[in-house]
């Protein structure tokens, strides 16, 4: 089990709400109930909080760079206003065909919060679609669902019994109310 005092969440789905029409205005960045006192929680227990998130809408034309960097900026404006922050945020701007390593399933995001963190054994990797835990689970992850976003879709459709255990919660405030739980 790592000591790393780190989390990894997913954006869109778990920060956010999620879209299939993607995310791809700062206005179109609305957060989930919740999630930004929950990666508060999390910061103020000294943990390290980065995200690790597919954006293909890039690679696709629905918007660029600068608009990225708006949106998440947003973010972490709303973060801030919480008492929260991000210490990372780790984007793959491919598309699903463009062959790269860094798009989950994939787990060259995760190889990049290696290379600028250390050891992510144990460390919980949180999201709500099946390729962001097998990214985490690739690298050693604790894989963690929660029901928002795709998370119920991801469910419905059944988990991988190679996955192995995934703990499952109905949104990151409660998977982070049982994380901090278990460790006091």
């Amino acid at each position: 089990m790592s000591i790393n005092k780190l989390v990894i969440l997913d954006r869109d789905g778990v920060i956010n709400e999620d879209s299939d029409d993607y995310i791809k205005t700062p206005s179109e960045w609305r957060p989930l109930p919740g999630s930004a006192d929950a990666i508060a929680r999390l910061n103020h227990a000294g943990y390290r909080v980065v995200v690790a998130t597919n954006q293909s809408g890039l690679a696709r034309g629905y918007f660029d760079a600068a608009t990225l960097a708006a949106i998440h900026e947003r973010m972490r404006a709303h973060l801030s206003d919480a008492g929260a922050h991000l210490d990372g945020i780790y984007v793959c701007p491919h598309g699903p065909d463009d062959g790269c390593d860094c798009r989950k399933p994939k787990p060259g995001l995760v190889d990049q919060i290696v290379a600028d963190y250390g050891e992510v054994a144990g460390v919980p990797l949180v999201g709500d679609s099946l390729r962001d835990l097998q990214a985490g689970q690739a690298r050693g992850c604790r894989p963690v669902l929660v029901r928002t976003g795709k998370g119920r879709r991801t469910l419905d459709k059944g988990l991988p019994e190679d996955l192995g255990p995934v703990a499952v919660y109905d949104s990151l405030a409660r998977f982070v109310d049982a994380f901090l739980k278990d460790r006091s």
